[in-house]
């Protein structure tokens, strides 16, 4: 544990000199060789620019530019760090917070209240540096137009999959279907610096199709082996305004020899626009034809409960924001049972997306959602590497 942990440049920003020695002692027990320090602010952002950090450990409470103003400042770097805030306030500020944070587009790993514990901070450290490990400025810059469009012509499309455990039993409910972009150079670019950028020149429509054969004709290729689970695939807003949409994705399963009842189409959220008109008709004719609906990212939208009247979902995905820290965060524990409670009460299937902990494991099967997913079950994998561990987990069984 602690070997990948040793390469994470760490900031501590604090203006309790005990606090911060504190967390020096603590990082150094699970393997951060060194860390930085800074008493506010204005002292933080001078250390960023002067010497590239993963991460930043911040109190939100401090004189001068307190951790909240210093979030925007952050924002505005080209390559701001993961943060993990901390406070003695109470939760409901600090989980703002972190909102806050994510709204400015930063990765906010989680939040914990003081006095802090080593366990917990253990597993946020671990979590930053996996993600120190996945992400770089490359991989996140914007391609041009041109650029991904040559790219979906010339194969740059993989996949990923995710496994989504039943809660009480543990074996394989579904997977969830990850874009992967593999660029000129060979490495893999962040689907964040692709999909966007498809979606406003109008390629996304393609782009979309590619996943969506691909996805299901490696359903097939499971199918034939025995396994039997769903596959789900997320859309955009811009293909549920394709009012073909439906007669392209009958037609995918038909080519690949699937059931449509094996298909679930995940929409997030956020992205569920107020004029509903036309993907509503979209997703109504694709719930005839007997594909699931699920949506992603619960919570984090302006309308949650509007969107689960008027749209025919299956299943409901709680976002991992009140997953990641629920068992030390009474707030986030009353929003998450009372997620599970509405969806429950509307006949969906309850997921609990982010799970990467056993003590978050432990918290969401105990108030009873039906499905998990998260790092604490596995991570997203190449289609190999998910077979292979399908084949683990049957003879797990047997």
């Amino acid at each position: 544990m602690s070997g990948s942990l040793q390469g994470l440049h760490v900031l501590v920003v604090d203006d309790n000199p005990n606090i911060v020695a504190l967390l020096k002692r603590y990082l150094a027990t699970v393997g951060v060789a060194a860390a930085q320090e800074a008493h506010d602010g204005s002292g933080a952002l001078e250390q960023i620019d002067a010497t590239p950090l993963d991460l930043v450990l911040c109190d939100l409470d401090m004189p001068g530019m307190d951790g909240i103003e210093l979030l925007r400042h952050l924002a505005a770097r080209q390559d701001p760090p993961a943060v993990i805030l901390l406070s003695g306030q109470e939760r409901s500020i600090l989980n703002t917070a972190v909102r806050l944070g994510r709204a400015h587009g930063l990765r906010v790993v989680g939040a914990l209240s003081k006095p802090f514990r080593l366990p917990p901070l253990r597993a946020l450290l671990e979590q930053a540096a996996a993600g120190a490990d996945s992400l770089s400025r490359a991989r996140l810059e914007p391609l041009s137009p041109e650029a991904v469009r040559a790219g979906i012509g010339r194969g740059a499309v993989e996949l990923a999959f995710q496994p989504k455990v039943a809660a009480g039993s543990g074996t394989l409910a579904g997977v969830e279907t990850f874009l992967r972009w593999r660029d000129t150079d060979g490495r893999l670019k962040h689907p964040a610096a692709v999909v966007p950028v498809a979606e406003r020149s109008g390629l996304i429509h393609e782009l979309t199709r590619v996943v969506v054969r691909r996805a299901m004709k490696q359903q097939a290729a499971w199918q034939a082996q025995g396994h039997r689970f769903t596959i789900a695939i997320n859309v955009s807003m811009r293909d549920l305004e394709r009012y073909d949409f439906p007669e392209f994705v009958v037609a995918a399963a038909e080519d690949a020899g699937i059931e449509l009842s094996s298909v679930l189409l995940e929409v997030t959220e956020s992205q569920i626009m107020a004029d509903v008109v036309r993907p509503l008709e979209v997703l109504s004719r694709l719930r005839l034809k007997g594909v699931g609906l699920s949506i992603d990212d619960y919570g984090t939208g302006a309308s949650s409960m509007q969107q689960l009247k008027r749209i025919p979902f299956t299943e409901l995905k709680i976002d991992r924001e009140f997953v990641s820290g629920a068992p030390e965060d009474p707030e986030a524990q009353a929003m998450l049972s009372s997620s599970i409670t509405l969806g429950k009460d509307l006949g969906l299937a309850i997921v609990a997306e982010g799970v990467e902990t056993a003590s978050e494991w432990d918290l969401v099967v105990s108030r009873g959602v039906d499905i998990v997913q998260g790092y604490f079950v596995a991570r997203p994998m190449a289609a190999m590497a998910m077979t292979e561990w399908l084949s683990r987990q049957r003879q797990t069984l047997h």
